[in-house]
């Protein structure tokens, strides 16, 4: 059934792909921020791709770009529709597609098999390779995500990674929807881009109060970084429907992780890096619960949208 399911999934893809070009590029699967940092060079190759858009009648030429990475449960209806209100903007936007490029289709329950460093890697190989493309002004670019897609737009800015990345090119601006926000950071360290947190305040899944603390503590080292929680909203405000209990979905309210400057996650207890599935899992199993709910929020979702459209209109129109 699950087969099924993906081959379907893959298919509807496929036809989205019809009135966007596919752009494939050389990635690797670092597990964690600690093998990015100090083993990249012996990762293994892995093909990605994403589905590059433009504005609908438009005669594309040096035009800022939107990078799109969605959240645990894969591309959903309301990441398409900030896609298609910023194509309507003017904007080109890329759907990057890490989890279909490795064969997944989720990674509620494990969050294993696609991770954040694997993610970040690919934004910026693919940033990289679309800078090439003379329709798109590289210099305006902004990655923005939900979820495990929102800790790959957060976390992109961190500094390490960066550096140990090497990219030719950076993201302009950072939006990133409900993160995963539960850790205490050794090295604060972060570039020069704008960052701003969308979150819910009863979000269960990856908790805002988490959120709050650690824009607090990057914006006293000097990050450019702000944070609005809206208010009565859940994880997936931004969704139509209504709420919903993900029942295999981690509820990390009681998980909260110090962060060394090589990227290792150093578990709750004994201090041990997290930096193989197995020691993640056991980590989790200590300290997470199931069943978080997620679902929309009208107030919320309207106030997201509107907020994302006047970001990304300050940051990389503006800057025309």
């Amino acid at each position: 059934m699950i087969k099924k399911t993906f081959t379907i999934y893959f298919l509807f893809q496929l036809c989205l792909a019809a009135d966007g070009e596919r752009i494939t590029f050389t990635s690797a699967n670092p597990f964690s921020y600690y093998h990015v940092i100090t083993d990249l060079e012996n990762q293994e190759p892995q093909q990605v791709y994403g589905i590059l858009r433009f504005p609908e009648g438009s005669d594309p030429k040096n035009l800022p770009l939107i990078v799109g990475i969605n959240g645990s449960k894969n591309w959903a209806d309301h990441h398409y529709k900030y896609m298609d209100m910023y194509r309507e903007m003017g904007f080109a936007t890329f759907e990057q597609y890490s989890f279909n490029s490795r064969n997944v289709n989720s990674t509620v329950g494990e969050q294993v098999s696609v991770t954040t460093a694997m993610m970040i890697l690919d934004a910026y190989r693919a940033l990289d390779v679309l800078a090439q493309d003379p329709r798109i002004d590289v210099k305006r670019a902004a990655i923005t995500g939900w979820s495990l897609g929102g800790g790959v737009t957060l976390f992109s800015a961190w500094q390490p990674l960066i550096d140990a990345i090497k990219p030719d090119h950076l993201f302009s601006a950072h939006l990133s929807f409900y993160p995963p926000c539960m850790f205490d950071m050794e090295l604060i360290k972060f570039s020069e881009a704008p960052i701003h947190i969308l979150t819910g305040e009863l979000d269960d899944w990856v908790p805002a109060d988490a959120c709050e603390d650690l824009a607090a503590d990057l914006m006293a080292e000097g990050v450019n970084i702000g944070i609005t929680v809206y208010p009565n909203a859940h994880h997936g405000f931004d969704r139509e429907g209504p709420l919903s209990v993900e029942e295999k979905g981690y509820t990390a309210s009681g998980c909260h992780f110090r962060m060394r400057e090589d990227g290792a996650l150093l578990m709750n207890f004994l201090n041990i890096p997290m930096i193989t599935p197995f020691w993640q899992k056991i980590a989790l199993a200590f300290c997470a619960g199931r069943g978080p709910t997620i679902g929309g929020n009208p107030k919320a979702r309207k106030a997201s949208f509107e907020f994302a459209k006047g970001f990304m209109k300050e940051h990389l129109l503006s800057a025309e």
